[in-house]
């Protein structure tokens, strides 16, 4: 995954994301962490899934394995850092289920079923987000 990507799904912006991966980057070695190159950026963000999502970088982005994800959740902090490693945590264990069981996402079903629960996350995200937000910005909900 790219690093803007997990940057939204921790509800961090880009540079502060990146900013506490190299706090921490002891914890990242190359097979947990790596960066694009300039071709390889170019090609994937003008992918219509990606277009636009990179924004206006001075560098090229991070991609992070999936050790390096499970790392990242050494590293966030926050009662909406932990909801976001264990949704994560959650999704790579049930693509590993698929894998291991030797299926494939064939019927119409099992893939409704997987884009129920992503829509259900995002709602969720959006949800965490949204409180923090007020939180932050209503000082009276504080006290």
């Amino acid at each position: 995954m790219l690093d803007f990507d997990l940057a939204e799904i921790y509800g961090y912006s880009t540079s502060a994301f990146n900013q506490q991966v190299k706090r921490n980057i002891d914890k990242f070695p190359e097979d947990f962490r790596f960066q694009l190159s300039t071709q390889e950026a170019s090609v994937l963000l003008s992918q219509n899934v990606t277009a636009n999502r990179g924004g206006d970088r001075q560098t090229e982005p991070w991609a992070f394995s999936e050790s390096g994800i499970y790392m990242l959740m050494t590293v966030l902090k926050g009662t909406f850092a932990t909801r976001q490693s264990i949704a994560l945590i959650r999704t790579f264990r049930s693509m590993k289920d698929y894998i291991v069981a030797g299926k494939s996402i064939s019927s119409q079903h099992e893939l409704l079923q997987l884009s129920l629960q992503v829509n259900e996350n995002r709602r969720e995200t959006e949800q965490i987000r949204e409180e923090l937000t007020e939180l932050l910005w209503n000082p009276l909900l504080v006290l």
